[in-house]
């Protein structure tokens, strides 16, 4: 199986995580700060290709209702321009509702101070989407 990178996308910060050689389990990579970066595209398709990536996994936003709002398009319009710079790997986008709250929640109960930590719950949040799809893709195979 080939590996898969989870993305959270965020207007100031975009989490990454990546999976592990069996498509198991999901690891924080980095957080992305997308005015320190001059093509963010280009960055995760540079991590993407080193580390032998042929799933990029997207979360997409949802409100509660299940229906899709203005958040919703700015991502899939960032993952037009992802599978641009890297035609190769097939994109999914991924249910993300609640991942950011859950990440948070998470870091707390760890006791790191969340606020001093927005960089982490970026990657936690894409850690979150990337093992929720990895566990589906185990539950179907």
């Amino acid at each position: 199986m080939k590996r898969a990178l989870g993305i959270d996308h965020g207007e100031a910060r975009i989490g990454i995580a990546i999976s592990d050689e069996l498509g198991m389990l999901a690891h924080p990579v980095e957080t992305i700060v997308v005015k320190e970066v001059r093509d963010v595209c280009g960055r995760i398709a540079e991590v993407a290709r080193r580390e032998k990536v042929g799933v990029l996994v997207l979360g997409l936003p949802r409100n509660m209702d299940g229906s899709y709002g203005p958040a919703a398009e700015k991502v899939r319009a960032f993952g037009e321009k992802l599978k641009a710079a890297l035609p190769e790997a097939q994109l999914v986008y991924w249910d993300e509702r609640l991942t950011s709250v859950a990440a948070q929640r998470l870091l707390h109960d760890v006791g790191r101070d969340v606020k001093k930590g927005r960089a982490v719950i970026d990657q936690v949040a894409a850690h979150l989407i990337l093992q929720g799809w990895l566990d589906s893709q185990a539950m179907l195979g």
